[in-house]
């Protein structure tokens, strides 16, 4: 098993992916999807933008390096009866199964850009997307002051530095290192474009409770956990993350939680 594979099989992202749902489907809305459309959804977890995709009418593929989110992904798309969705393993570094020129529409929403690799990530959606398709990614944004880079900064606080010659996904929400990959993958640059959008995370439970979500079921917070316990500062953590989503959260009963987060949404056209 590779270290991304481990990293998103670790916890359990449905648990995230639930508070994830309104929003996944108003971004979907927005990509002009009509029936019959072919759509890849790479790193599309248990389905939180490729079933609202195949409620629309595409065709859809759902990709996913772990298993765990494939089979709850599956089992969702059974449970509610849909018959042109499916989703199977795959890394977006490496997406062999998959011929050239397939889909009409590649997304992938918070999924490929924590994949390794980020040139071959760009070379792999370009392959497989047809001439005149389109690419639509959704990645955070390295130092913005909203909600996930936030978790992703104060995380690697607590964590040892990355080894020698990692990458981070962050360089994704860079639109410089973007429009370099996109080039190295043959798109030129007039066909990338940038704008920054907002995804809601939502769920009838205090931000307290929400931290315990990412802190139990969350990779890269659950690695933070582990480092911080060995130093024991395990309760510093809990409180900085406490802190950062109360603070963001805009019911201020605390009785629910809503906290907006900006990303960047880049359109590629092949």
């Amino acid at each position: 098993m590779n270290a991304n594979q481990e990293l998103w099989e670790k916890g359990d992202f449905t648990r995230l992916a639930e508070t994830m749902r309104e929003s996944g489907t108003a971004l979907i809305s927005k990509l002009g999807i009509t029936k019959g459309l072919k759509v890849l959804d790479l790193g599309c977890g248990d389905g939180t933008t490729a079933i609202p995709a195949a409620k629309l009418g595409a065709l859809v593929t759902g990709v996913d390096i772990a298993r765990n989110l494939v089979a709850a992904g599956n089992k969702r798309i059974a449970e509610e009866g849909i018959s042109n969705c499916s989703i199977q393993y795959g890394d977006a570094t490496d997406l062999h199964e998959l011929a050239d020129h397939s889909f009409d529409l590649s997304i992938t929403i918070f999924g490929a850009m924590f994949a390794p690799k980020p040139f071959d990530v760009a070379k792999e959606l370009v392959r497989v997307t047809k001439k005149g398709g389109r690419i639509v990614m959704g990645n955070w944004i390295p130092g913005d002051p909203t909600l996930v880079a936030q978790i992703l900064k104060i995380s690697s606080s607590y964590t040892p530095a990355p080894p020698e010659g990692f990458v981070s996904p962050m360089l994704w929400g860079v639109e410089s290192n973007i429009t370099e990959r996109f080039e190295a993958a043959g798109i030129s640059k007039e066909n990338i474009s940038f704008s920054r959008e907002t995804f809601v995370f939502s769920g009838p439970f205090s931000p307290a409770d929400f931290v315990n979500r990412f802190r139990n079921f969350y990779g890269p917070t659950m690695n933070a956990f582990a480092a911080a316990e060995k130093n024991n500062k395990e309760k510093e953590l809990q409180k900085e993350l406490e802190d950062l989503f109360t603070k963001q959260n805009e019911d201020k009963s605390n009785a629910t939680t809503s906290i907006p987060a900006t990303f960047l949404l880049v359109t590629v056209k092949c």
